[in-house]
């Protein structure tokens, strides 16, 4: 299981809000979840998604696309992959992890 943290900006926009381009992008991962391919986590800065790697690839591929879909003729996207494969994690489980280290240091 692979988490790849996504930033999908696109590029000359009609102004300096990109909330609704996100909002598709969030719509399309609802779909890709609904079919049990990934989970994901919508963060103020970015998105987080985990599955399978070459599921994920996928994924980043479809909504890379999404605002070229609504006219923008440049998207940049910026991607950053945790593959660990000594184990099987989820997202929650990573912090879960930080928690117990947190509660430890506070006993």
């Amino acid at each position: 299981m692979a988490i790849v943290d996504v930033v999908i900006i696109p590029v000359g926009t009609e102004g300096p809000s990109v909330s609704k381009y996100i909002a598709e992008i969030q719509m399309k991962l609802e779909s890709f979840k609904q079919e049990g391919k990934i989970d994901y986590q919508l963060t103020p800065m970015n998105t987080l998604i985990e599955g399978d790697l070459k599921d994920l690839f996928e994924v980043v591929q479809a909504i890379h696309e999404l605002p070229f879909n609504k006219g923008i003729d440049r998207v940049c996207t910026n991607l950053r992959i945790d593959d660990r494969r000594d184990k099987t994690r989820k997202m929650n489980d990573k912090l879960k992890s930080v928690q117990k280290h947190i509660d430890k240091q506070g006993e």
